[in-house]
């Protein structure tokens, strides 16, 4: 059930990015057209395509977190048995929750300190650009904090290095070392 709810925001999150990397190709592209065919430009194209942009990366890495995108290597972890998986995995998301955490204290501090502080072209806040951040760390602690709590009580994890790490799964890669016959030295 909160794997259904996890996977709708995500879809939610998806259509958004959608939406922004199109009203960032329309501005980017106008402001071009306008520019050589009209000697003239769409004032805030640069501005909020920069602020579409940070914000197009954060709510991206919130879905890569979900999908389990980022890029990452195994080379040491494969070699491990089922517990020193579990608990490369768990270090692993401690020490993102760590960066997280740090990301989040510091994009809420640089939201107060510039909530006062407006952009040259729109006029906005630049705590906006800021809150990327913010909105970025949030759920990405949440679905971390899940990952833990699934990998230290052997739950049902969908995280394909959680279950590497869970006695009762087995790697692909396992597998197939597993099968082949050993050599002796």
């Amino acid at each position: 059930m909160l794997d259904r709810i996890i996977a709708g925001c995500c879809r939610l999150l998806e259509a958004a990015l959608a939406c922004a990397l199109l009203v960032m190709v329309v501005l980017v592209f106008g402001n071009v057209v306008a520019r050589y065919g009209f000697n003239s430009g769409i004032t805030v194209s640069e501005e909020v395509a920069r602020w579409l942009f940070v914000w197009l990366t954060f709510v991206g890495a919130v879905v890569a977190i979900h999908e389990r995108g980022h890029l990452g290597t195994d080379v040491v972890v494969a070699r491990l048995g089922p517990r020193g998986r579990r608990v490369s995995l768990v270090l692993g998301l401690v020490a993102m929750l760590g960066v997280v955490g740090l990301l989040m204290r510091g994009s809420y501090a640089q939201m107060l300190i510039n909530a006062d502080t407006t952009a040259p072209v729109t006029g906005a806040s630049v705590a906006i650009f800021y809150a990327a951040g913010l909105f970025f760390s949030i759920p990405a602690a949440l679905l971390l904090l899940l990952e833990l709590w699934r990998a230290l009580t052997g739950s049902e994890t969908t995280h394909v290095g959680a279950q590497a790490a869970l006695p009762e799964h087995s790697h692909p890669r396992d597998a197939s070392r597993d099968s082949a016959p050993r050599q002796a030295n």
